[in-house]
Parts: structure tokens; C-alpha cells; sequence
């Protein structure tokens, strides 16, 4: 069994990453695989540097997406460093797939046989931390009364499995029905997009964190974005992505006027 808990140790970087907080864009951008760090105390977790380099452990692109977008449109970035091998920060502390002992076809030793303890650390260590600065900035806009509409971005890989994605770029809700129709509308406006609606995955209460407690808990305008991940595993992709998305919800804001108040 594994049992040694651990905590990250003083010279390891804190697991929130935060970009243009004094942004003043309405939208809050979270990003929870943006970075594949793995604690020094867990070492590899028993994998090769070829498989933590793959989209078993972090969303590939997206963290080039991320910081060229918020820093586009003038919006408060927060990000997650800790690879998602180590606790995934989107989903639930007691889903099963919250510490994976084989993520697609890799079985991953480092999360072999945890103890309640040694998990517990993990989610203290990293996800606590990430979760609980979410909240805190959500704390903060709402006592100053400001317009707040919450974007996950996330990235996908064009095969899972054996089976081929056809989307270029989908759309990621759960109850909330205001944000992920425009995007919709409006990125299948572009016309060389095949946009997914709720594809390729849905969000759920079961699988899914950051969407349902910092969005629908809190009665946020809401929505995940999953782009493909060969449209932005360089630069130039992950420029243009994020040249897209500014340009696709700075219209989405605009026409969503007075309901941003709600």
C-alpha cells in the first residue's frame, strides 16, 4: 500500500498559477490541467517522461491558449501546475477517476493502492489550494458587484481509445443555458468549424468539479471549451485559438448586455 502522505516542500511552486488579476474583463478563465508538475515526494509516479508528456497528464496546448486569451481580452486567469495524474482538480475528491490508477490504457504505479491518508494529502496539497482561490476570487467580484462569467478551457485529444473526434472545438454545460448556446451560434458561425454541443464530453455533478461548484452553484453565466489538440500543440495554434476565442466571446459579452447583471 501507499501510504506516505506528503506535502509539497517550501521551494516547490504553489500549485495556483494567476495571470492579469486586476483584469477587468467579465469573464473569469480557470484552467485546471494546465501544467503537469508532479511533487518532488512522488517522483514520476512510475511512469516513462514519454507517457507524462502525453494527454494522460496534462491538456496539451491549452496553458499557450489560456494565457494569450485572458491576456487578450483583459481577463483574471486561474491555473492548476499539478499534473492531473497527481489529483485531477476537475473532478470530485471522491469520484473514482480522481486519483487514476489507469488513465485511457496506462496504468500509473505512483497511484497504486493509496491510503485514505496518502489521497487526502494529495487533495490538501494541491487541489484545496486551487479550488478555494477560485472561490475567493469569486468571493471578491461579487462583493464588488461585478459582472462575472466563468470559461473552463480544456483541450482534447483527437483519438481516445481507438475512436476518432471529429470536433474541432466544443462546447461544455451542465444546466446552465445562457453562455453555451451563443458560443454555439457563434462558433459555428466561423465556417470551418465542426463544433461539438456537450462533445466530446458532457458535464456532470458525478465527473465534474470546477463547472458545477463554481458555476451553477453560484448561478454564474458558465461554460467549458475543449479544443482538439492538434490544432494547438505549437505556438501559432494556440495564438490563433486564443485570437478566436477573443474575438467570438468579446461578442458574446456585448450581446449579452444587461443580462450579465443577473
Amino acid at each position: 500500500m501507499n501510504s506516505r502522505p506528503f506535502r509539497l516542500e517550501e521551494d516547490e511552486p504553489p500549485p495556483v498559477v494567476e495571470e492579469n488579476a486586476s483584469g477587468a474583463s467579465a469573464y473569469l478563465v480557470v484552467c485546471d490541467h494546465f501544467g503537469r508538475q508532479i511533487p518532488r515526494a512522488l517522483g514520476d509516479l512510475g511512469l516513462p517522461d514519454s507517457e507524462l508528456m502525453r494527454h494522460i497528464a496534462w491538456d496539451l496546448g491549452i496553458a499557450g491558449v489560456a494565457s494569450r486569451f485572458a491576456s487578450l481580452i483583459d481577463a483574471h486567469l486561474v491555473a492548476q501546475r499539478y499534473s492531473r495524474l497527481v489529483i485531477d482538480c476537475n473532478r470530485p475528491p471522491d469520484a473514482p477517476s480522481s486519483i487514476p490508477m489507469i488513465s485511457e490504457a496506462t496504468t500509473v504505479p505512483g497511484n497504486e493502492g493509496l491510503t485514505r491518508e496518502a489521497a487526502e494529502a494529495r487533495r490538501v496539497a494541491v487541489f484545496d489550494p486551487y479550488h478555494h482561490r477560485i472561490a475567493s476570487v469569486i468571493d471578491q467580484r461579487l462583493r464588488d458587484r461585478r459582472p462575472t462569467i466563468l470559461v473552463a478551457l480544456h483541450s482534447f485529444t483527437p483519438v481516445y481509445a481507438g475512436i476518432v473526434r471529429p470536433w474541432h472545438v466544443g462546447t461544455l454545460y451542465q444546466h446552465d443555458h445562457r453562455l453555451p448556446p451563443l458560443l454555439l451560434q457563434h462558433l459555428r458561425a466561423e465556417g470551418d468549424l465542426v463544433v461539438g454541443d456537450n462533445e466530446p464530453y458532457a458535464v456532470r455533478d458525478t465527473t465534474d468539479y470546477t463547472i458545477p461548484v463554481h458555476g451553477e452553484r453560484r448561478g454564474l453565466i458558465n461554460s467549458g471549451i475543449e479544443i482538439r489538440q492538434d490544432l494547438i500543440e505549437d505556438v501559432r495554434g494556440q495564438e490563433h485559438w486564443a485570437e478566436r476565442l477573443a474575438r467570438v466571446l468579446s461578442e458574446i459579452e456585448t450581446s449579452l448586455g444587461p443580462g450579465l447583471a443577473s
